[in-house]
């Protein structure tokens, strides 16, 4: 009887939801700004009934930690929300995570609505954020108060997590880790399409300058143009992704071009049209398999760096600076056939009536965060699709974002267990 309820609580909310959704994508909650989004969420938390933690995260305090990554000095106005759902006891706890912050929105001019408008059109809720990831905070939301509103009950306690910074590195994830907060699982609903994501890669950031001699461009062979330098370094990363994409035989990258990416995704260099330049800087990220660790990734750039000197004499005297800085994620993964993944399988199956698709993500989470400091069990899984996340004209399909709910609301009471 309970889970017609439950069910039927969810379709009579469906417009409810939207509007939620609409609300929260209206919040440009990007770094910095998301203390608004995270008034309507803290509001939303305490109309279902949730014990709530609000505070903002000590940027000094977690300086220290060898994985806080941020470029920011403070977090003032941008808190951690936190909403618990204490169970009766007896069983198995789990954390909802999810992240308020938004990337910018870019060239206005690409959109064809205003990206924090949340238009709703042809079944779609549009705007920067609706994808990655208000939407599948929604459907979080939603699970929780479905299930309580209805009078079900589970022994196992849920932590509904609204944190800051995952685009940034998942600083808001750490100090939620470091406050305490802990469970028996972790299920973050990022955008994968409603694929089951049980292992995601992590990436970081880096700087490469690459330098030149200056001259004159009339007698531009008396020097060494840096640009013409860089793209013998472009050569060498892209032999350095093809070296280590071809090591990947892991099954759940089977179906990505690229499961390891290097990506160059900003360039600088020169300073006169009539001069050689003597320095290009090129910025990118390296994604980090997930069994893999951030230094021996670290060592393996920088071998390959070094190994330049064999393609070119000028860089025996002008080696490559290699530089990390910025954002960093953390790899994770979970066996296939850990509990909580068939779990999810099995929840998927009931309510989309096919196999679930297991793949590994092609970017990172805060995922890694979890598996790698506290050694829960996480799993990555929700609505929307990463072909939409960032770009122009985001958006998110109302259905799916229902059916995650429901899908979520069903992992609720196998892993948490129902009381009696």
């Amino acid at each position: 009887m309970k889970q017609i309820e439950w069910k039927a609580w969810l379709e009579k909310n469906r417009g409810s939801a939207v509007k939620l959704l609409q609300k929260l994508i209206q919040e440009r909650s990007t770094q910095g700004k998301e203390s608004s989004a995270q008034a309507i969420v803290i509001e939303a938390c305490r109309e279902i009934g949730l014990e709530i933690d609000i505070w903002e995260p000590d940027a000094k305090e977690m300086s220290t930690h060898r994985n806080f990554v941020s470029v920011r000095e403070h977090f003032h106005d941008s808190p951690n929300v936190v909403a618990i759902w204490k169970g009766t006891g007896g069983g198995r706890s789990i954390i909802l995570n999810g992240h308020i912050d938004v990337v910018p929105e870019g060239d206005i001019l690409q959109w064809e609505s205003d990206p924090f408008e949340g238009k709703v059109k042809d079944g779609k809720v549009y705007g920067r954020g609706s994808t990655d990831m208000k939407g599948g905070n929604v459907s979080l939301l939603l699970a929780i108060n479905a299930l309580k509103s209805t009078g079900v009950k589970l022994k196992g306690d849920v932590i509904f997590q609204s944190v800051i910074e995952e685009e940034s590195g998942g600083a808001g994830t750490l100090a939620a880790i470091l406050r305490g907060y802990t469970a028996d699982a972790v299920l973050i609903p990022e955008p994968t399409n409603m694929k089951i994501f049980p292992k995601q890669q992590g990436s970081m950031w880096f700087r490469l300058k690459v330098k030149g001699k200056s001259a004159h461009g009339g007698t531009r062979y008396e020097g060494v143009s840096s640009i013409e330098k860089s793209v013998i370094v472009l050569e060498k990363v892209k032999e350095l992704e093809t070296l280590r994409n071809n090591r990947v035989s892991d099954p759940l990258y089977k179906g990505i071009p690229i499961p390891l990416p290097i990506n160059i995704g900003k360039i600088e260099g020169g300073s006169w049209p009539s001069s050689v330049p003597d320095l290009v800087v090129l910025e990118g990220r390296i994604g980090v398999g997930p069994e893999e660790k951030l230094d021996d990734v670290k060592q393996e750039f920088a071998d390959c760096l070094h190994a330049l000197k064999e393609v070119d004499s000028w860089f025996e005297r002008h080696p490559v600076e290699l530089e990390w800085f910025g954002a960093q994620w953390v790899p994770g993964a979970v066996e296939v056939g850990h509990p909580f993944v068939k779990l999810i399988e099995g929840a998927y199956q009931e309510v989309a009536q096919k196999p679930a698709i297991l793949e590994a993500s092609p970017w990172g989470t805060d995922g890694g965060l979890f598996t790698q400091l506290c050694d829960i069990p996480t799993v990555v899984f929700g609505p929307g699709t990463t072909e939409v996340a960032h770009y122009p004209n985001e958006y998110i399909s109302i259905d799916e974002m229902m059916k995650a709910a429901e899908i979520v609301a069903i992992i609720l009471m196998n892993w948490c267990e129902i009381a009696e």
